[in-house]
């Protein structure tokens, strides 16, 4: 004969779930007492859309004809075009290719992909400006408060972050691999600026401006106690200082016998008594040193210079901005120092960078906006 079925009575289920209930209470409070504990500041001004009623037009700047006026050389002289200033290439102008940006910076070129990336900081992004068709789209975001970025040897996307105090790597497949973000164990400042050496060695800058307030990053205290130029061995990985005795070290070059190390110090913008330079080092890739340090150019303060680059002849090309606005644009210098002349742009320029198919098309971050000039000469994208 088979059992009968009993059930509990309704006292023992209530006793049951009143368990279960606090159970499940004091779980969700560990969970989220955790999650509190978890809960990190937003990663810099997110995406907020520049809005104007008189969007800045796109194409030659207003006025422009041949030979434009924007182009300026040192030494004029009566003839087509600005003479010994090789940003003059014939039959152009410069042009605005995009705008929309609260503060573009860190340009670089990708050949097999014709596009130039570039940061838009305070909107923590990286743009990407596609030159076969014009388009401008948005390529990270968010991208840690990016500012300075290059391409190494292996066609990688090389990335300096202010809101995660860290120089990365994109990898082919996507991923993103940190290359430095500490140095004797103390987080590094905010990297501003790198170059790559043919020996896969990263070098970059790392001033303070990121970390000075919440408009390009996260507010916060240097742990380090100098602001440095630093070296990444492409073997083992480790980070040693280089240059110790910058007041803001900034913009990053390589001269294209990777013979000379170009760095600009910003240290102007701490104090009218402090530098507004382009130093050069004689650069040894090999043993990793850069040494014998002399102010290769001077800029007009108020004004400072922030990015730079150089051509296949050594020629020299930095921005210009932040003083006087008939300053605003870039300046072109020979490998000894000499400046043959300038290019104006109606905003502060921030950096540049040599792209195109044929490396002639100087690309310019200015401001709000991407600006684009062809030259008679290719930049020095690898030495």
């Amino acid at each position: 004969m088979t059992a009968p079925l009993t059930f509990p009575d309704n006292q023992s289920l209530n006793r049951r779930n009143l368990i279960r209930g606090a159970a499940a209470l004091a779980a969700t409070a560990a969970s989220m007492k955790a999650a509190s504990a978890a809960t990190v500041a937003p990663l810099g001004q997110t995406g907020a859309p520049t809005l104007s009623t008189e969007p800045l037009p796109l194409g030659p700047l207003p006025g422009s004809r041949y030979p434009d006026s924007h182009l300026e050389s040192a030494n004029p002289k009566v003839s087509f075009g600005p003479t010994d200033f090789p940003a003059f290439a014939g039959t152009m102008a410069v042009e605005r290719v995009a705008t929309g940006m609260r503060w573009a910076e860190g340009p670089v070129y990708f050949p097999a992909g014709r596009y130039v990336l570039f940061s838009d900081i305070p909107n923590n992004r990286i743009m990407r400006f596609s030159e076969d068709d014009g388009h401008l789209s948005v390529y990270r975001q968010p991208s840690m408060n990016s500012n300075g970025n290059t391409i190494d040897r292996e066609g990688r996307l090389i990335t300096c972050e202010h809101s995660g105090r860290r120089v990365t790597r994109t990898e082919l497949d996507g991923s993103i691999t940190v290359i430095a973000d500490k140095y004797n164990g103390k987080k590094l400042n905010s990297p501003n600026d790198a170059v790559v050496t043919s020996d896969g060695a990263i070098w970059f800058t790392d001033p303070v401006y990121g970390i000075g307030g919440f408009y390009e990053g996260i507010k916060a205290e240097p742990e380090q106690e100098k602001h440095n130029v630093y070296r990444v061995d492409p073997k083992s990985g480790d980070i040693k200082v280089v240059v110790d005795d910058f007041v803001e070290p900034n913009g990053i070059a390589l001269s294209p016998d990777e013979k000379t190390l170009y760095v600009i110090d910003t240290g102007f913008t701490d104090g009218p008594d402090n530098p507004s330079h382009i130093r050069a080092f004689n650069l040894d890739v090999g043993a990793g040193k850069a040494s014998n340090s002399k102010v290769f150019a001077e800029m007009p303060k108020p004004s400072i210079t922030d990015g730079v680059r150089c051509d296949t002849e050594g020629r020299v090309w930095c921005s210009v901005g932040w003083g006087d606005p008939k300053e605003d644009g870039v300046r072109c210098y020979t490998a000894g120092g000499e400046l043959l002349g300038k290019i104006h742009i109606p905003e502060t320029v921030a950096n540049l960078c040599f792209g195109g198919q044929q490396r002639n098309r100087l690309y310019i971050c200015g401001s709000t906006s991407l600006y684009a000039v062809y030259t008679s000469v290719q930049g020095a994208m690898k030495p």
